[in-house]
């Protein structure tokens, strides 16, 4: 199934990350977008922030449309930056850390995972443990760049 996430592999990828966030000790909002940026599963846990629901699904969204990960963008969205201001196209991007994009070994898209709760580097730390999960459990993806994905 190339360049599809399957909604099996959207559920992995919350309960993945809902076991990740329990070890860390930060309840998270954590959803998981389809290759073209569309919801395809999401969870909140008791206490997670509110304001975090819209961030985790745009985060999701934002490692789809720019086909890297949130904190890529956020180092190329700074001032001075190649995308400096980025941030307010797209109906409003998240350019910090939670955001991972998900490969075929090809460098096909098949979605992503954003993760919010917790600090920024909580937040990539859940969202990578689940996104290497995903890829050892179903050795078709891989949570990397395409560019990355190929080499």
């Amino acid at each position: 199934m190339p360049g599809r996430l399957a909604l099996d592999q959207a559920r992995a990828l919350i309960d993945i990350a809902l076991v990740k966030a329990d070890a860390v000790g930060v309840p998270i909002n954590v959803a998981v977008a389809d290759d073209g940026g569309h919801l395809l599963a999401f969870a909140r846990q008791d206490g997670a922030i509110l304001a975090s629901v819209d961030i985790a699904i745009r985060k999701a969204r934002t490692a789809v449309l720019l086909r890297m990960t949130t904190d890529e963008l956020g180092k190329a969205a700074a001032v001075g930056g190649p995308l400096y201001g980025i941030e307010g196209t797209n109906g409003g991007l998240v350019v910090f850390g939670g955001g991972i994009p998900l490969f075929t070994p090809d460098g096909d898209l098949l979605g992503a995972i954003g993760v919010s709760g917790g600090t920024v580097e909580q937040d990539i730390t859940i969202a990578q443990a689940s996104a290497d999960r995903l890829s050892a459990d179903h050795p078709g993806t891989a949570a990397t760049s395409p560019q990355r994905a190929r080499a």
